[in-house]
């Protein structure tokens, strides 16, 4: 077993789900704990099974449930340590540790290998993720969100991925055209920002492959993008290449079921 659900996803919270047999985490934490606690509820699973929590960066909607989780179910935290020095105050105490990890390096939790590599985010030290459960070299999970631009880096790590759970933020007229003020659209395309619909298509070019069977997109806007905009700028690209397989449109509000990465 190596299933993944995206609890939720978007600026008001996110959290994903990543589990085996024998080892369950949080990547990420970024509501309520009771909400993460409900969304775990939702997928039929127990939140007091959870080893460990794993953040990418210091923003709230990343970290707002992570040091009420790590306290309520006495696990540790996983960070680097910019990140932590950028955010150990909101997080409070860790009664059961913090273990810091490096962007470009790999750890484990569990029977899960994680390899983290450097976002382009406006963060102290952003990351993203690939994971394989230890032993099996045949599944690979990648989760790239909150990144400006595609980085040759970030697409040698997403290459030969089995599942990817990609950030497709904003549709570029939504947002020129939208209410958000000119600092605020200009940090969004910036290469600091995030993903629009148009370069996630970009990224999936680069990286699809006839092994690649599921595709969440993730971190979209509620002002500046709409479901099924995303989807269909996909579906097209996917049908284009002759390309099946299994893509969904995480929400705010409700998680996916258990994906099989």
């Amino acid at each position: 077993m190596f299933q993944t659900s995206v609890l939720a996803s978007g600026s008001k919270g996110n959290s994903i789900l990543i589990r085996t047999e024998s080892t369950k985490i949080l990547l990420d934490a970024g509501l309520s704990g009771k909400k993460i606690t409900n969304f775990i509820h939702n997928i039929k699973l127990d939140e007091n099974k959870l080893d460990g929590v794993v953040v990418s960066h210091e923003h709230s909607d990343h970290i707002r449930g992570a040091g009420i989780i790590c306290r309520k179910l006495n696990i540790p935290l996983y960070i680097t340590k910019d990140t932590y020095n950028a955010c150990k105050e909101r997080l409070g105490n860790l009664p059961i540790g913090v273990f810091h990890f490096d962007n470009g390096s790999s750890f484990v939790i569990g029977d899960i290998e994680i390899r983290a590599f450097q976002s382009s985010h406006d963060v102290a030290d952003g990351s993203n993720f690939t994971l394989i459960k230890a032993g099996d070299d045949t599944r690979k999970l990648a989760i790239a969100t909150d990144l400006g631009f595609s980085s040759k880096l970030m697409i040698t790590q997403l290459k030969n991925s089995t599942s990817i759970i990609l950030e497709s933020n904003h549709d570029v007229k939504m947002l020129i055209n939208g209410s958000y003020p000119p600092y605020l659209k200009q940090r969004i395309k910036s290469k600091q920002g995030h993903l629009s619909n148009e370069q996630a298509v970009g990224v999936v070019s680069q990286v699809v492959h006839p092994g690649l069977k599921n595709l969440i997109l993730a971190h979209l806007s509620e002002e500046n993008n709409l479901p099924i905009k995303a989807e269909k700028l996909m579906r097209d690209y996917l049908h284009s290449i002759n390309h099946d397989l299994e893509l969904v449109v995480a929400s705010q509000y409700e998680s996916t079921k258990l994906i099989d990465v």
